[in-house]
């Protein structure tokens, strides 16, 4: 199955992985961010919804994803908030981030942090393709 953009688990033996591919950079942000809350089996109210905007130092492909899934479990944890739309634009030295979302309603399983172990995004025939260790 060729898709644009997507996301597997992969079988890990104590921690979570999980496979991410897309297009490019935005792409890949994106559904990264979306594989982790499905992972942690992350639902949202319906309301109130809300918008957080911030920015994301830009220093290589691998710490901007460490750094922007980071953040997304951090105000998680701090706000317990969780988010479901993202707008992404990547600059020559940070990415703008416009992300949506609503409370936590309910998450059957927490993330603790997002590795470096192993990663590397690499460049394939159907674009970017990345594995991401979850600490749980």
């Amino acid at each position: 199955m060729d898709r644009k953009a997507g996301f597997r688990e992969i079988e890990h033996t104590a921690d979570w992985e999980l496979q991410v591919w897309g297009p490019d950079i935005i792409s890949l942000l994106d559904t990264a961010a979306r594989g982790m809350y499905v992972l942690a089996h992350t639902q949202l109210a319906s309301n109130p919804r809300f918008v957080r905007d911030f920015e994301i130092p830009f220093i290589d492909q691998e710490s901007l994803l460490v750094d922007f899934l980071s953040e997304l479990l951090f105000l998680g944890e701090d706000e317990e908030i969780a988010f479901d739309s993202f707008k992404l634009k990547l600059c020559t030295d940070n990415l703008k981030v416009q992300a949506s979302g609503a409370p936590i309603q309910n998450q059957a399983k927490e993330i603790k942090a997002v590795t470096y172990h192993d990663m590397q995004i690499r460049e394939t025939e159907r674009g970017l393709v990345v594995n991401i260790v979850f600490d749980v």
